[in-house]
């Protein structure tokens, strides 16, 4: 054990920066997988238990006013039913922001359907004008229990007694109106009901539907949303986050794994006398591969409890969404296992690579095998020789032939770097597909910035007559959006006109072309899926009582509600309803407009009649994603210096024999150093372009099937610009020239004995 320790004790002073590496590395890889688990939990758990706590709905039907809503308590797999309550759509204001809302009629304290207070206290009959808000809208207002709420056009006001979660989906400035509980004599205008249906089984939600839609007429039933709907909604961003932080995670822990099995393995062949020489006085195989072993998983163990000390010990202080979801992670009841579990696993991952490349050393014979004669590599290639004749610098060409002498050991070098390489094409092909959202937003599906609805204060005319004055709107497309029954009668969909024949709505189309003639449209790729439908099709839905047939000529990228809209122009839908006007206005800014100053300028100039909200850009939520990015580039980093580190080693070593007859041909200690260095760099090299050229690819086919998988559809990948991919490249290979320059010029200018002394 003795003398274990101190070949290890030795190793580690020879080889102190690889070992640094590994463990930092090591430790960013474990954070990042920890910090994955947690967005997870964060992302599933708190909208489960709420759900769980709150005896939550599976499907809630909104249906007319004269709906005879109390049949759906009758249907088969009904196991309770929330309502139904009376409902107001208004609009409700506090320091000076507004919002979309619906008022609820709620007696009394739901049992399905039940609200968590957060703050405050539920409805007091003693309080007629007291509400309870739902926890988002109430951050969006700013709102605090006993705050009043104003309804901009009336005088009256509201009074806020609570806030409470609730698994419903939550306030969206624009796209989902906030809920509002209230007394039923609070809600004095009513334009509708709303049911909760809770199910003996949530997988019989699409037939449940069904079944309501048939027993209440689809005339009745104004809208209908499930509990995936809200499941898919409350997880949002934070799920993708921790997608993002386990995929390069794991691909961070493999490309360490094989790091540490090339240094081991270079290693190995640099101490293959010494390794005979231990087991000629005494060393076992299994001893000799225990050095090893024990070696880099010592450095594993270090690293892995560091990263779990760290994200344990700062918690929620860590800044922003990462921070809360930490913080709500730890107070899960799997937090402890996986704080165990993942540290674990990458040692094991990393102790199971070791393993692998030390059982080599334990194969070395005792008596030391001399080595042969010639180069590994041979004799030089035609080619080198024929650049030798055209008088290219010797130094270059014998470089490059040492790079790529002995095949299958050279492509196994470039294949590890190349791996950290190509996963940072794919990380800055994520950064640079994100800040596509916000730099060129109309190639994603969002050409307009704001949006326009009126309060019914102003007709639509004088609508139209504001926005045209204002210099700054360089468009404005009026729109409507209604819900539409999806054939089958299993849910509904947004049906959505936008612009006109004349003036066009400017889609984002991945697929097909823009909807130019009557009947036409285009839908999201989350449409297409759930009606299992392509372009080129038609399709059937029902709005109200009335069918619409529409032909989907073309498939745009479509960031809102999941995908799950079919877009046409005002035009059409007006053949079924003539009188049908615009309910909303989407504004398209001159360049160089501010979004916030136009919105500010028409709320004052429409006399509190208009409430104008920013275009929800589905980027917003994703700002963490450039912290972890970055984060995940200085890990990758930390495997590349290694995997350039054992590299050089090998190099240097296996050149050593060279030095003797270098030196014989009359070349410097300068040239003989530029050939190590050359080696290294067109190894460098090498994996940055193969990095490059696979990774490219790679990431636009994992960007668009996450844009797939999320409804937005394929198409929004986008490439990082080529001098972004140069610098990278240059960094690579500059790096990689720069670590090489100082053992090369020590190995170059080693005294004649030590050098005899290496190759004896």
């Amino acid at each position: 054990m003795r003398a274990t320790l101190r070949w290890a004790h030795s190793d580690l002073r020879t080889h102190r920066g690889e070992a640094l590496f590994i463990t930092l590395a090591t430790a960013g890889i474990v954070a990042s997988l920890l910090l994955a688990a947690a967005l997870f939990g964060y992302a599933t758990n708190p909208w489960q238990r709420t759900f769980a706590q709150g005896h939550g709905a599976h499907v809630w039907i909104r249906t007319a006013g004269s709906a005879d809503a109390r049949k759906l308590a009758r249907l088969d797999g009904v196991e309770s039913v929330a309502g139904p309550y009376r409902t107001e759509s208004t609009t409700v204001a506090s320091r000076g922001t507004r919002a979309a809302v619906e008022l609820r009629g709620t007696p009394h304290l739901p049992s399905v359907g039940r609200p968590l207070l957060t703050a405050g206290h539920w409805l007091d009959p003693a309080e007629p004008d007291g509400v309870v808000l739902e926890s988002r809208l109430a951050r969006s207002l700013l709102a605090e229990p006993g705050d009043a709420l104003s309804l901009p056009g009336t005088a009256r006001t509201l009074t806020v007694e609570g806030i409470a979660d609730s698994a419903e989906p939550g306030y969206s400035p624009g796209a989902q109106p906030g809920l509002v509980w209230a007394l039923p004599s609070a809600v004095r205008a009513p334009a509708g009901q709303v049911t909760g249906l809770r199910l003996k089984d949530p997988g019989d939600t699409d037939y449940a539907v069904q079944r309501a839609v048939t027993v209440l007429g689809a005339g009745a039933v104004g809208e209908v949303s499930t509990w995936q709907q809200a499941r898919a909604e409350a997880q949002g961003e934070n799920r993708l986050l921790g997608q993002v932080l386990a995929l390069f995670g794991l691909g961070a822990l493999a490309a360490a794994g094989f790091a540490v099995h090339g240094a081991i393995g270079t290693r190995i062949r640099g101490h293959l006398r010494d390794i005979s020489v231990l087991k000629a006085i005494g060393f076992t195989p299994g001893q000799v591969v225990r050095i090893f072993l024990l070696q880099h998983l010592a450095y594993a163990v270090l690293g892995a409890v560091t990263a779990a000390a760290l994200t344990e010990g700062l918690g929620n202080r860590i800044p922003g969404r990462l921070g809360d979801a930490m913080g709500v992670w730890q107070g899960l009841p799997g937090h402890t296992v996986a704080l165990s579990a993942v540290p674990v696993g990458a040692v094991l991952f990393i102790g199971l690579t070791t393993g692998l490349a030390a059982w080599r050393a334990g194969r070395v014979p005792p008596v030391p095998v001399p080595r042969p004669s010639a180069p590994g590599g041979g004799r030089l290639t035609g080619l080198a020789r024929g650049a030798l004749g055209l008088r290219l610098p010797a130094a270059l060409v014998l470089g490059c032939h040492k790079a790529f002498a002995g095949r299958g050991r050279s492509l196994a070098g470039v294949a590890r770097l190349t791996l950290p390489l190509l996963l940072m094409v794919v990380a800055l092909s994520a950064w640079t597909t994100l800040d596509q959202f916000h730099s060129d937003p109309e190639r994603v599906g969002l050409p307009a910035a704001l949006s326009v609805r009126s309060d019914g204060g102003m007709s639509d005319a004088d609508v139209r007559a504001l926005l045209a004055k204002d210099p700054r709107v360089g468009a404005a497309y009026p729109g409507v959006e209604v819900v539409a029954l999806v054939p089958g009668q299993t849910g509904t969909i947004a049906l959505r006109g936008l612009g006109t024949r004349t003036q066009p709505y400017p889609y984002a189309l991945a697929e097909g072309r823009a909807a130019h003639e009557p009947d036409e449209a285009v839908a999201g790729q989350g449409l297409l899926d759930l009606l299992h439908v392509r372009v080129g099709d038609w399709v059937r839905m029902t709005v109200g009582e009335q069918p619409q047939i529409l032909h989907i000529v073309g498939r745009s990228i479509e960031p809102q509600n999941a995908g799950r809209v079919v877009t046409t122009s005002l035009d059409t839908l007006r053949e079924n309803d003539p009188h049908l006007s615009p309910a909303f206005y989407q504004l398209r800014l001159r360049p160089g407009a501010d979004p916030r100053r136009v919105a500010s300028a028409l709320v004052r100039t429409g006399r509190g009649h208009l409430d104008v909200h920013a275009v929800t850009n589905p980027a917003d939520g994703l700002s963490p994603l450039r912290g972890v990015v970055t984060g995940l580039i200085a890990v990758l980093a930390l495997i590349g210096l290694v995997e350039l580190l054992t590299a050089i080693g090998g190099s240097v070593r296996e050149g050593e024999r060279d030095v003797l007859a270098l030196r014989a041909i009359g070349m410097s200690p300068r040239q003989i150093t530029a050939i190590t260095v050359t080696a290294t760099t067109c190894t460098a090299l090498a994996a940055a372009v193969a990095g490059t050229a696979l990774g490219l690819p790679l990431a636009h086919r994992l960007i668009d099937a996450q844009g797939s998988s999320s409804g937005i559809g394929a198409g929004i990948a986008q490439s990082p610009s080529p001098g972004l991919l140069l610098l990278l490249g240059a960094g690579a290979v500059l790096g990689a020239a720069g670590l090489a320059a100082l053992p090369a010029a020590r190995a170059a200018r080693r005294r004649l004995a030590d050098t005899l002394s290496a190759v004896a």
